[in-house]
């Protein structure tokens, strides 16, 4: 549980050296930097993502009850930032998908360590957070539409988007790279110095999330595969930088009238609403599991995380509002200090008596 902790206060102490340190003149190293490091992680999650491409059917009810899991706690933020705060609807769509997404590293690294991975509610929550993420990254494009509006390069973002999906398929695990923890952060530097390099000369301006994750897809990455400490120390490392470098990434912020205990009302609002949106799952799977193992199944969904970070990293390129920023980082903070209780509240639904419902 301490990686929580540590991840928590990295990205307060993130938050405040963006609101009283001088960074402009480092913040294209910052940029680039952080975006390499969620490339990192986005390699990560693909190589974690599996499919049964002979029994693909058998997808279809876990990847709609995901992607709504993912559409609710969105909407529900999104719609908050609209109504209470001067955004604009593409504003507050963009902003409100950090709500989206599970932290899958968090997740099964806790369920793990409470002696959960052969429970329903593991295998289950597995499959359903990486869908999840998936939903998240291949959602960044239509929002990039909604809110640059529909230009020829947006076209083409679309056209790379589904060659890039093709690939992902297609090579799904087959291509034999090394992939020790060092290699991956040279394919992460690497590709984002392409991304980037392509952006500055004006040929795609397509973010780092979808590549990352297609790449991380087609890697063949052995199973069962036992990490050296060291590797586990520099992983470690590299995601307590970057949830720092996420903080450091927000403007400077005038609260202006705003004061600290309306503040605090916003961030509680927007937890509470991004976690009522997560519960949808309680209402599914009821021929196969009780209540209160579909009940776990939505509570281990509340964890958020690094693919969070990165979509709030993503929105700072947006000019959105300062306040909005701040407030959903502040969000994501206090949900990453809960994510301990939320874990905790798991083991004692799962040790309950079970009662078919």
């Amino acid at each position: 549980m301490h990686k929580i902790f540590i991840y928590s206060l990295l990205l307060i102490i993130g938050i405040t050296v963006s609101q009283t340190a001088h960074l402009a003149s480092y913040q294209s190293y910052l940029h680039f930097f952080t975006l390499t490091l969620l490339a990192y992680i986005m390699i990560e999650v693909g190589t974690e993502f599996d499919l049964n491409k002979k029994n693909l059917k058998s997808y279809g009810k876990d990847y709609l009850i995901a992607m709504t899991a993912a559409a609710f706690p969105w909407i529900f933020c999104s719609a908050y930032f609209f109504l209470v705060f001067d955004l604009t609807l593409q504003q507050s769509a963009l902003i409100g998908r950090f709500a989206a997404p599970t932290s899958t590293g968090l997740l099964f690294a806790m369920l793990m360590a409470a002696g959960l991975a052969g429970t329903w509610v593991f295998k289950k929550v597995r499959i359903l957070a990486i869908f999840d993420d998936l939903d998240t990254v291949l959602f960044i494009v239509p929002l990039q539409l909604i809110y640059i509006g529909l230009q020829s390069q947006i076209i083409f973002i679309l056209l790379i988007t589904v060659l890039l999906l093709i690939v992902a398929y297609r090579y799904l695990h087959r291509v034999s790279l090394p992939t020790n923890k060092l290699c991956i952060f040279i394919y992460a530097l690497l590709l984002t110095g392409l991304i980037e390099f392509l952006k500055a000369v004006d040929v795609l301006d397509l973010e780092i999330l979808l590549p990352a994750f297609v790449l991380g897809c087609v890697l063949k990455a052995p199973h069962k595969k036992i990490e050296q400490p060291i590797a586990i120390k520099f992983d470690n490392s590299l995601k307590f930088i970057y949830m720092f470098l996420v903080g450091c990434s927000l403007a400077k912020i005038s609260f202006g009238h705003i004061s600290w205990v309306m503040l605090s009302f916003h961030v509680l609002m927007l937890t509470v609403l991004a976690n009522l949106g997560k519960l949808f799952p309680m209402f599914c799977y009821k021929k196969e599991v009780s209540l209160r193992e579909r009940t776990a199944l939505s509570v281990a969904m509340w964890p958020r995380g690094e693919v969070g970070a990165g979509i709030l990293m993503i929105s700072t390129q947006y000019q959105l509002p300062p306040i909005a920023l701040e407030l959903a980082g502040l969000s994501l903070t206090l949900n990453l200090a809960l994510s301990g209780a939320f874990i905790y509240l798991v083991i004692w639904l799962m040790k309950k008596p079970l009662k078919r419902t």
